[in-house]
């Protein structure tokens, strides 16, 4: 299967990614950033450059000694940007 304008090992393992990505649109999913934070929130739409659409967004700051630390409502839907995202995980895959 052929990803986007990729050919060769990177066509499968980026179709690979794209498969669970879109296994898990409308699905609860945690995503990691760069800055060290993490946002949870139910996965509406994304596309190949790992930006994403995310409905009822909450962004998790680890705190001293918590892992969670403070949590904040970011809004009913966020786009983040993909050159941010450092993993994408599903807590329920199929």
């Amino acid at each position: 299967m052929k990803a986007w304008d990729t050919e060769g090992p990177e066509a499968v393992e980026m179709s690979n990614a794209m498969g669970y990505l879109n296994k898990n649109v409308d699905e609860n999913v945690l995503v990691s950033l760069k800055n060290g934070s993490w946002v949870r929130g139910v996965l509406r739409a994304f596309d190949r450059h790992l930006n994403l659409i995310v409905d009822n967004a909450e962004e998790m700051m680890p705190g001293q000694g918590d892992p969670v630390g403070s949590v904040i409502r970011l809004g009913k839907r966020v786009l983040i940007r993909g050159d941010t995202v450092v993993a994408i995980s599903a807590p329920k895959s199929r």
